[in-house]
């Protein structure tokens, strides 16, 4: 006999708020439920009003399946579902077979009705269904603090019912906001800009510059890995890699070494918008945290951004380090990322960089250089690898 297969009931917050444009955001959460459970057999998804119900035939270990849906952007919670007919003797049957065997000293009935032609309102319906479970269990309700809450959810067809919420990333579905251009260094910062832009719904391109043969390849192996980590959250992606050691000596070769460090972050800009235009990407995403180092004052951030013109997002901007460390902790990108490797702008780092620069004296350094040739150059040498979700 063919086994029932396991229902799980998706809600969603920020979704819900959308109007007219909600079940384009409901699909592509959707889309994205289904990429997540890729492997593991026949996954169905239904969009029922103000949530989507997953069907997985497989019947995959509950720990297999959390562990995925807790990728999926877009999800505000998730439960282990089971269904009833619209009949409160079927329903009571069919908790009574449910309710978990662990030990609990209380419980609590908890009912939303989307059906309001059904005769019994919400609070009716908890007294009927609360009465057999103490009846059949000997356990007190306790509305304030229950040890189990049976969470039912009566809807115009069917009505459903669980036991445990597991809580979900937040967020908006990965393709919802267009695509952006995500520069990843290997180190803390950058993995963090790029999962809470993920997590507002953009899919991103990594971009990663390299200093190799000056440096080794250790930044390299370390990107792919938290390019790879960050792809987990529901994403097909591209990584660049793009070669900057050329480029970084030309610039050492003829500017003023106080200027270097700000000349190498406009040529990075440059490039990343030259991707960007390629991938048909909106905006580049930096891990920027205001006065974090000398490249990140407001003035030295403002004449790096002024050397292009899509937007600069940078997610970070307000956050401090241990912030910014717990959020690559939660995200298990910190590990990866503490790893040694040296970064491409070691490479020929000045000793006392500008910590203001202007416009005006970033265009009268970089006339001396052949711009749009570097550009042409750096970018005929880049690599691009396709990543799996």
């Amino acid at each position: 006999m063919e086994r029932n297969p396991v229902n799980i009931v998706v809600h969603y917050d920020e979704i819900g708020l959308k109007g007219k444009n909600r079940p384009h955001f409901e699909h592509q959460l959707m889309r994205n439920i289904r990429r997540a459970f890729e492997g593991l057999g026949a996954v169905n998804t239904e969009r029922l009003y103000g949530r989507v119900l997953v069907s997985l035939k497989a019947r995959p270990p509950w720990d297999e399946v959390a562990g995925r849906m807790g990728r999926v952007f877009g999800i505000s919670y998730f439960a282990r579902a089971y269904e009833s007919p619209c009949d409160l003797n079927v329903l009571k049957a069919r908790v009574k077979e449910q309710l978990p065997k662990d030990e609990y000293e209380s419980f609590a009935i908890d009912t939303k009705r989307s059906d309001k032609a059904f005769p019994l309102t919400s609070p009716e319906i908890n007294r009927e269904l609360g009465s057999f479970v103490q009846i059949e269990t000997g356990k007190p309700v306790d509305l304030g603090n229950p040890d189990l809450r049976v969470c039912v959810e009566w809807l115009h067809d069917r009505v459903l019912f669980f036991f445990k919420r597991v809580p979900g990333p937040g967020g908006l579905p990965v393709g919802v906001s267009g695509k952006v251009v995500g520069l990843i260094s290997g180190g803390i910062d950058s993995p963090v800009a790029i999962y809470l832009m993920m997590k507002r719904g953009c899919g991103v391109v990594f971009v990663h510059f390299h200093s190799f043969p000056f440096t080794d390849r250790a930044s390299q192996r370390k990107v792919t890995e938290l390019a790879r980590e960050l792809s987990h959250f529901r994403q097909m992606s591209k990584l660049y890699f793009v070669p900057f050691a050329d480029l970084q000596r030309e610039v050492a070769s003829r500017t003023p070494a106080s200027y270097r460090i700000i000349l190498y972050r406009r040529f990075m800009l440059r490039l990343a918008e030259a991707i960007a235009r390629r991938e048909r990407a909106k905006a580049v995403i930096t891990g920027d945290s205001l006065s974090q180092v000398s490249s990140q004052t407001l003035s030295n951030l403002t004449t790096v951004e002024e050397a292009i013109t899509i937007p600069v997002i940078r997610p970070l901007i307000g956050l401090d380090k241990k912030e910014i460390i717990s959020l690559a902790q939660k995200i298990h990108t910190y590990p990866i990322s503490i790893q040694p490797h040296d970064d491409c702008c070691q490479f020929l780092m000045p000793r006392q960089p500008f910590t203001r620069s202007t416009s005006e004296e970033l265009e009268e350094v970089e006339k001396d250089l052949d711009i749009r040739g570097l550009l042409d150059r750096t970018l005929a040498q880049a690599e691009c690898h396709n990543l799996p979700r």
